[in-house]
């Protein structure tokens, strides 16, 4: 049996939301971590309360070119991309680059090191779904010359690299498709729509619904999805899981209940629907449920309220 020894971790994009949330957990897990983000949609508030920690360690480095780390590594996690449509509509190149280039080189450093990887996969890969609610077995229905196809199509290869080198190369490898994730350390001007309707009901501007807000999205606490993908990478699991809240909600009702929680003034406004905007988004998250024993804990209130506050703290507001 082979002598216990602390895991060493690597994590592309650990400065970005859910990227830092991980690293704060994998150390809270004994793990020795390395945060690597180049900060093109990351940010250095997000780790800067864990410089000066004897286990943690970052390098500013694009994954989309060679990755070198010394000594070794037991776990790779790939999280480096925009993940916002503002993001990578301003960055179409390069969120194509981070999930093909970005994915090769972090799958070649795990060949290397012999390193589990696990890649932060997305819902959409679903596209503007046909099948509802999503389960793992439905191939989806995706522009892939749409203003979304270089997100949409960097994930559906990242997931297609990842496992050619599982089935030719042998590696150890994981995929999870992350359903729309909210909490602290958001962007203030993330783009999506939670984080805008908290900044715009916060701020006294009018909050932006677009298309008539009847289109569904399902939100997931940012420690559920943490809690979901660490239970997948201690996993056996190799195919797609899906992770997410399977508690649908109409982008108009979510506007309504931000209004109301934070006491705003804010007036409604509708905007054009933008181009390929999934009508709906929702997990089937039995999977997870049968493989991993996880589910979501924290209802969309107290997951609301604790992201306000955050949001409250950045603005400067008192809370």
């Amino acid at each position: 049996m082979r002598a216990y020894h602390r895991p060493r971790t690597l994590i592309t994009g650990g400065a970005g939301f859910l990227g830092s949330h991980l690293c704060d957990r994998l150390l809270a897990e004994g793990h020795e971590v390395i945060c690597m983000d180049n900060f093109i949609t990351g940010s250095p508030d997000n780790i800067a309360h864990l410089f000066g920690h004897p286990r943690f360690h970052f390098i500013q480095h694009d994954v989309t070119n060679f990755i070198y780390v010394e000594g070794p590594l037991d776990f790779i996690l790939h999280f480096a991309s925009p993940a916002s449509p503002e993001d990578y509509l301003r960055y179409p190149i390069q969120t194509l680059k981070v999930g093909a280039l970005g994915t090769h080189k972090a799958l070649g450093l795990a060949k290397a090191k012999g390193a589990r990887f696990l890649l932060a996969s997305t819902s959409e890969v679903y596209g503007d779904p046909l099948v509802h609610p999503q389960p793992e077995t439905y191939w989806g229905n995706v522009n892939p010359i749409g203003l979304r196809g270089v997100y949409d199509e960097a994930k559906r290869f990242a997931e297609a690299m990842t496992m050619a080198y599982h089935r030719y190369h042998g590696l150890d490898t994981r995929i999870v498709r992350i359903f729309n994730t909210y909490g602290p350390r958001m962007r203030l001007d993330d783009g999506r729509a939670l984080p805008n309707f908290m900044r715009q009901a916060l701020t006294g501007e009018p909050i932006t619904v677009y298309g008539d807000g009847r289109q569904t999205r399902s939100f997931c606490y940012v420690d559920d999805m943490v809690e979901g993908i660490y239970r997948l990478l201690l996993s056996t699991e190799v195919e797609p899981v899906n992770l997410g809240n399977p508690d649908e909600i109409p982008l108009l009702q979510l506007a309504l209940e931000i209004k109301e929680l934070t006491g705003s003034a804010s007036p409604i406004v509708f905007k054009p629907l933008p181009a390929d905007d999934p009508r709906v988004r929702q997990p089937d998250i039995s999977k997870a449920r049968r493989v991993l024993g996880w589910e979501p804990k924290v209802s969309r209130r107290e997951g609301l309220e604790r992201t306000l506050a955050y949001f409250r703290q950045k603005l400067g507001l008192a809370c």
